[in-house]
């Protein structure tokens, strides 16, 4: 029976603690999350939702702040794990993944080598692919680099934003770090290198920058660029007046080239009754569900009941 010491911090980490606490070949034996972060309106303490789903399971729970800290480093010795599984948590360094007799292992979502990085899910939508995945790979010392163990496919829907992909992903994930613990536990788990292509995207961490929309940039990725930020980070534009307008949901407004043409990318259209477009590169976006500053998010048409287009 190995024992197992699992790492994650987000929901997304959750299912697949769930699946190892499933697995009769393994024990848990402790658990490693994030510190207790400040959150909502009165900045209470909160726990990250891998150690609330830990702690109902009564498993030791280790929340350190420096990853290199000799005390934290012997703490985690003292449990003898035989294998470490991460999920969403940060980069470890070489003292930690490389302890366990069988090393570490993670669970990332996209299918490596494509979009290594923070943010695999984000930028596959962004990007309009149709297709991502999960992949299982052993830690080395460049992020997301290691040898492959085992990839999931995962089709992308044409209504699916990062909230719905990132629901599968976790769970196809959870399926596949049991398999991949499996595979290692009985000395059947491949180990392949990682192949350099030209084609690689990255997936860097979402900065507040990344979610303001260029209407210099065709209608149709667009529609992507806010999928990916949808429901969050968000996807935002200025309206004429300054304030700023979360956009969830977009779509290409079907106008004839005549009719793009006449207006500007950037340019603001509404009958304030029913539609809320900008026009980008080559046609009108044509927003759907938005949230205006100070209030909460809506349809565009109940917007509009309420707010008239700033000239």
């Amino acid at each position: 029976m190995l024992n197992l010491i699992f790492m994650g911090t987000p929901d997304f980490a959750v299912p697949t603690l769930e699946s190892l606490l499933a697995w009769p070949g393994g024990q848990v034996v402790a658990v490693v999350t994030a510190p207790d972060r400040p959150a909502g309106r009165g900045r209470q303490l909160q726990a990250s939702a891998v150690k609330v789903a830990a702690e109902a399971h009564g498993l030791p729970v280790l929340q350190p702040i420096n990853l290199k800290s000799p005390e934290f480093q012997a703490e985690l010795k003292g449990y003898a794990a035989d294998l470490q599984v991460v999920v969403a948590f940060r980069m470890l360094p070489e003292a930690v993944w490389n302890m366990p007799r069988l090393g570490s292992i993670n669970i990332h979502a996209s299918l490596l080598p494509q979009y290594r990085g923070a943010a695999p899910i984000n930028w596959a939508l962004m990007h309009g692919d149709q297709e991502t995945g999960v992949t299982s790979f052993f830690l080395r010392h460049e992020i997301d680099t290691g040898d492959l163990i085992l990839q999931e496919q995962v089709p992308i829907a044409p209504d699916d934003d990062f909230g719905s992909l990132y629901d599968k992903l976790k769970h196809v994930g959870a399926a596949l770090a049991r398999r991949s613990v499996e595979a290692i536990a009985a000395g059947t788990a491949p180990s392949v290198p990682q192949e350099q292509r030209a084609d690689l995207r990255p997936a860097p961490k979402l900065q507040k920058e990344t979610g303001r929309l260029d209407f210099t940039r065709p209608a149709a990725e667009l529609v992507n660029w806010v999928r990916g930020l949808s429901p969050i980070p968000t996807a935002f534009a200025a309206l004429p007046d300054g304030r700023l307008l979360k956009i969830f949901r977009a779509r290409v407004f079907a106008a004839d080239a005549a009719q793009a043409a006449l207006a500007a990318p950037g340019t603001w259209a509404s009958d304030g009754r029913t539609f809320l477009r900008v026009a980008a590169a080559d046609a009108w976006l044509d927003l759907l569900d938005v949230q205006l500053e100070g209030k909460k998010r809506m349809p565009v048409a109940e917007l509009l009941r309420g707010f008239k287009l700033p000239s």
